[in-house]
């Protein structure tokens, strides 16, 4: 009983390696360069910056014509207006630097949340290429150092999956 047991222990490990294992690889970055999704975030996060570029041009434009006329009137004040004026100054640029931060944030978080699902539908595709041809593994070609000659790639079949060419 007990070479029996040895026996099956030492054979069963052989019937795992004997099933044939499919490995591809897919370009996932070349496939979302194609998505038509992926052009509409990038005109959407550029309109999102014009908005924002476009609100702190006119804050600076105001920042300037305020600064110039201090700058031209500052002989003629008096103590109590010029303190008046400067701290309007440096709230005006505290305010500036706040757009500044804010509106970076806020078009990293647009981008992240617009990229999700580009990134959720080209997995999916991927999943759905991989179970259509029983591919084990489907690998990013970008993060090995090599791919051998019978390494299929399988981009082709995912474009034709989302639809591009």
């Amino acid at each position: 009983m007990k070479k029996l047991i040895i026996l099956l222990l030492m054979v069963l490990p052989l019937g795992v390696f004997a099933q044939e294992v499919k490995i591809a690889f897919v370009n996932a970055d070349q496939i979302l360069s194609l998505m038509p999704e992926l052009k509409e975030l990038e005109n959407k996060v550029a309109d999102l910056n014009a908005k924002y570029e476009k609100e702190f041009k006119q804050m600076r434009e105001e920042y300037d014509k305020k600064f110039a006329a201090f700058n031209s009137q500052q002989d003629s004040l008096t103590e109590n207006i010029k303190v008046r004026r400067m701290s309007e100054l440096q709230d005006m640029e505290t305010r500036m630097g706040n757009l500044l931060q804010i509106a970076k944030q806020d078009v990293e978080k647009q981008q992240q949340d617009m990229f999700m699902p580009i990134q959720k539908k080209l997995q999916d595709a991927i999943k759905a290429v991989g179970d259509e041809k029983g591919y084990t593994y489907i690998i990013n070609p970008q993060a090995l150092l090599y791919t051998g000659p019978t390494a299929i790639d399988a981009t082709p079949f995912v474009k034709a999956k989302l639809g591009l060419q």
